[in-house]
């Protein structure tokens, strides 16, 4: 009977220290996904604003310019790769993100 009663409360205790780690690996992981849909919209932000730059007259065909839109449209690529992982935040917090940006876009013109 002690060993059943033993093993018992020691299921007990490895059940609670399971659910508080899944809990822990989970808000982290949450965390992570809003941390990376932010710095993938921020990166969609300053790639139109470097494009808009080099379509300007003074700028245009500068090879510097043109290299640095390349290497930002590499980098949205790789971030596109884990779109998976920032999209387990709430798409409707997306959707206000992108009025936002569609915003601060008509503000600039």
């Amino acid at each position: 009977m002690i060993w059943i009663v033993s093993a018992l409360t020691a299921s007990i205790l490895i059940n609670i220290l399971g659910v508080w780690y899944v809990s822990k690996i989970l808000s982290k992981l949450l965390y992570t996904s809003d941390n990376l849909g932010d710095l993938y919209l921020t990166l969609r932000v300053y790639e139109e604003y470097v494009d808009e730059l080099f379509q300007m007259d003074m700028f245009f065909g500068e090879p510097v310019i043109e290299g640095l839109i390349d290497r930002t449209k590499m980098v949205r690529q790789e971030l596109e790769k884990f779109e998976e992982i920032y999209n387990l935040t709430t798409e409707i917090e997306y959707a206000e993100e992108e009025n936002v940006v569609k915003t601060y876009e008509e503000e600039e013109k």
